[in-house]
């Protein structure tokens, strides 16, 4: 029986693919023998092109082989968004090494629960005391042995200094000062490894932690045939859009799908399929400029994916940015003039209220995506009407490696506000009961949201029990609540364990938000549950208001009550400058349900 998606499916988007069997850091290699020359990131006005990346991820693949990093050693990339992340992430694969990314901003505590779960004993991080100390402090609890430190500023040393032809060749060993190897001395080694030999189905590329469906930090084990597979798909879905023309489109999929072949036979395989397209035009589209903004932190799946691997995978030019300013990256987007940005919903609210917002020319930008958490359908509207782009509003996990639902991209196509759209190419989902997971429920219907697909993790690390539960028969069980649409379009509700319960009622958080975000003077909001002996919980909620907005409790309570059932009408109002927000785009709700459960 055909899928209901089926029928809206994307314009020149193929159902089915044959992903290439190779490990993630041939994207790099194979760019970087394509387009040697082109400009692949550029941060504080510094640009580095491919061919020098592949130089610097060679050099420093080989020098953690020659300080004993072996095939599946886990690597823990400890860094924000600086070119020091790209050339550690490029080569720890390349030596072998299984990623490991660790948000710099977390704790001791949480350090050292990833750190010694995963076995890592390599760790790139910065060298000022907010990293620093942190794993100097924990390093006796873990298996560390190699701690490599860069800075801030190290980046100006790229190319040029490092890639000189002067400079004095050594042993990465004897590069050693103060107990921690410093990662400029590193890119220096007399050696050079272009890729260890891996099993794409078999080897991880990542063991990226979240906290999984339930629980304490959990290792998702992530294959590089996982990794590759996701990339290829958001490549082909985002085509309709990102290519001018049908035969650009053509090209365009030759290329992903084959990445080690030149450019030459790519033009003659298509004009023996009958395709008029001459290896000029392969040459042009190659060389074309595009530029992506690169704002999503990279220790977080959608970063990782999106903002890293997927602009190198299709030759983009990265603007990278350490940190997310409103105004720095208006100012990017006037200057830089990118195809397309992207990010958690938290991001776009300080571009939407930034006060000279409307001044900037957004012209440029042919795509907005949305992730991490649901975008508020005001503020998808706002963005269309800024841009000449299509906003795109998608979901997924850190256990799919990053995506899974779409809205398609096609400008042609169906987008339905609200929606997380439909399963992307050789992707399956369907929602199923709660209680049992084993029964499929109907279009409309409330349930479990479980995919399947090449993009589908291996299990977690070391943990049998938690896969099994989660992994069942090929299916992911994803913890979130959602139901179908006739036309197969999913909505995602709310997270299971956000889900509130007021006198047996299920109240889902969302909803609430959704109409909160419609009062004038709300700029942000998060609601959750407070707990109550006599009814269970009841939903109070988190707002942030406007610059300039004025509004009492109960006239934002009075407001919601009218457009909500009797038992979803909120109890309390807690004002707030800001909502504590994730680095990767998150509200952290588990924060605000502390502060609830001690409130009087």
């Amino acid at each position: 029986m055909e899928k209901p998606w089926m029928k809206h499916w994307p314009s020149m988007v193929p159902k089915s693919l044959e992903y290439p069997e190779m490990p993630v850091y041939k994207f790099l290699s194979c760019a970087a023998k394509r387009v040697p020359k082109k400009i692949l990131s550029i941060y504080n006005d510094r640009e580095i092109t491919y061919g020098e990346y592949e130089e610097l991820t060679n050099r420093f693949a080989s020098a953690l082989v020659e300080l004993g990093v072996k095939k599946g050693d886990r690597v823990a990339i400890h860094l924000l968004n600086v070119p020091q992340f790209v050339i550690s992430y490029f080569g720890a694969l390349k030596a072998g090494a299984t990623i490991v990314p660790c948000n710099p901003l977390f704790s001791e505590r949480e350090l050292e629960i990833i750190l010694k779960d995963s076995g890592a004993e390599t760790i790139i991080t910065f060298n000022i005391d907010l990293t620093y100390k942190k794993i100097t402090n924990i390093k006796h609890k873990t298996k560390l042995r190699n701690i490599i430190t860069t800075g801030l500023d190290d980046y100006l040393l790229f190319p040029e200094k490092i890639l000189s032809t002067n400079i004095e060749r050594i042993d990465a060993k004897e590069a050693k000062r103060n107990e921690d190897y410093i990662f400029t001395e590193l890119l220096k080694v007399k050696t050079k490894t272009t890729g260890v030999k891996v099993n794409p189905k078999e080897d991880l590329a990542h063991l990226s932690y979240t906290g999984g469906t339930t629980g304490t930090p959990k290792g998702v084990m992530l294959t590089h045939f996982n990794v590759t597979a996701n990339i290829i798909q958001n490549t082909f879905w985002m085509m309709p859009l990102t290519m001018e023309k049908n035969t650009d489109i053509a090209i365009w999929q030759k290329l992903m799908m084959y990445p080690e072949k030149s450019n030459e036979q790519i033009a003659e395989e298509l004009q023996a399929s009958g395709l008029e397209v001459g290896l000029e035009d392969v040459n042009n589209l190659v060389n074309r400029r595009r530029v992506t903004f690169s704002a999503v932190p990279w220790f977080h799946a959608m970063g990782m994916i999106a903002y890293l691997c997927l602009p190198i995978c299709n030759m983009q030019t990265m603007v990278i940015f350490l940190r997310f300013d409103p105004k720095e990256y208006l100012d990017a987007i006037q200057k830089y003039k990118p195809d397309a940005i992207g990010g958690a919903p938290p991001m776009f609210v300080p571009l939407l209220n930034h006060p000279d917002f409307k001044k900037y020319d957004l012209s440029s930008i042919k795509l907005i995506a949305s992730g991490a958490a649901p975008l508020p359908v005001a503020n998808l509207k706002r963005l269309q009407e800024a841009t000449s782009g299509v906003v795109i509003e998608a979901y997924g996990l850190t256990e799919v490696t990053m995506g899974v639902l779409y809205n398609p991209a096609a400008k042609d196509s169906i987008r339905k506000p609200g929606s997380v759209g439909i399963p992307i190419i050789d992707t399956d989902a369907k929602i199923v009961d709660v209680e049992t997971g084993t029964r499929e429920l109907p279009s409309g219907e409330l349930g479990e949201i479980i995919v399947k697909g090449p993009q589908i993790m291996r299990g977690y690390w070391n943990k049998p029990e938690e896969t099994k539960n989660v992994l069942r028969n090929g299916w992911l069980y994803t913890g979130d609540l959602g139901k179908m649409d006739e036309d197969g379009y999913f909505y995602i509700v709310d997270r299971k364990k956000d889900l509130l319960k007021y006198k047996g009622y299920s109240v889902f958080p969302r909803d609430i938000e959704e109409v909160l975000h419609m009062h004038p003077a709300v700029k942000e909001c998060a609601v959750v549950g407070k707990p109550d002996e006599s009814v269970g919980e009841i939903p109070i909620a988190f707002v942030v208001l406007k610059e300039g907005a004025s509004a009492t409790k109960e006239e934002i309570m009075e407001f919601v009550e009218k457009q909500v059932a009797p038992y979803k009408k909120i109890r309390d109002v807690i004002f707030k400058d800001m909502l504590p927000i994730s680095l990767a785009g998150k509200v952290l709700r588990r924060v605000l349900r502390e502060e609830a459960a001690k409130m009087s």
